[in-house]
């Protein structure tokens, strides 16, 4: 997890988070909502490298603020709809879709609910992957970065990559694409693994070396002891996996 972008106080007294640096393009998030990092950044890069957006059907799995939905169709994607859990989210990514001039159709629910308008010929996902315990005692310092849904899943951060993993299959055309970000202590290798097992290639193509941002730092003590983490290191290795049929 990454450094998030810095916020500010409007003038109503409620927090607005200021465009992400990390952005492309520009979107502005709501309180509560996913702010764009290096893991959305990595993933936009991805998408341009492998051409795999234009003139095929994008489908955007826990799209946040819709920044990979905005991205793909800016790319010329033939159809864009994005998907999330969090209403807050849904009405976001709606009003940056709105403000950037792209169509993004954006729904509420889970890629059981982007089946329903599927197959599709790509789809992204920037899910919740860092490690959680639940009965550790979480730093205050982080209270404020934001709704920790976004990222918390589980002790071994797999609580949405399993089932997305198992899934990706069903929600891809004949020659689909599946580009999906996390990082290493989610289990990378994990994950091709996974997805090979449903019958689709599977592989890194692309990685980045980040710093630690304050969720990591805080929880950097707890990875050291369950052995996810070398004592004393603060970098983290983000990937792009691709998988298709």
């Amino acid at each position: 997890m990454s450094e998030r972008p810095q916020t500010r106080v409007g003038r109503t007294g409620r927090k607005a988070v200021v465009t992400s640096a990390y952005s492309r393009p520009q979107v502005r998030v709501a309180p509560g909502v996913y702010a764009p990092q290096q893991d959305s950044e990595l993933l936009i890069e991805a998408m341009e490298t492998t051409g795999a957006a234009p003139g095929r059907p994008v489908a955007d799995l826990c799209t946040g603020s819709g920044v990979l939905a905005l991205s793909a169709a800016t790319l010329g994607a033939a159809s864009v709809r994005a998907f999330d859990l969090s209403p807050a989210a849904v009405r976001c990514a709606r009003a940056n879709a709105a403000a950037a001039g792209v169509r993004v159709d954006v729904h509420l629910g889970s890629w059981a609910r982007a089946a329903e308008f599927g197959p599709f010929g790509l789809v992204v996902c920037n899910p919740p992957y860092v490690p959680y315990d639940p009965a550790a005692n979480e730093d205050e310092s982080i209270a404020d970065v934001g709704d920790s849904t976004a990222w918390d899943a589980g002790r071994d951060g797999r609580l949405v990559l399993d089932p997305l993993c198992a899934t990706a299959a069903s929600l891809l055309d004949e020659d689909g694409i599946l580009l999906l970000v996390h990082s290493e202590f989610a289990g990378l290798d994990q994950s091709v693994s996974a997805l090979r097992q449903t019958g689709l290639s599977a592989e890194i193509v692309a990685e980045q070396h980040i710093p630690f941002g304050p969720v990591l730092s805080a929880r950097a003590a707890w990875l050291e002891q369950i052995g996810l983490l070398d004592r004393g290191r603060r970098v983290e290795r983000l990937g792009v996996i691709k998988a298709q049929r």
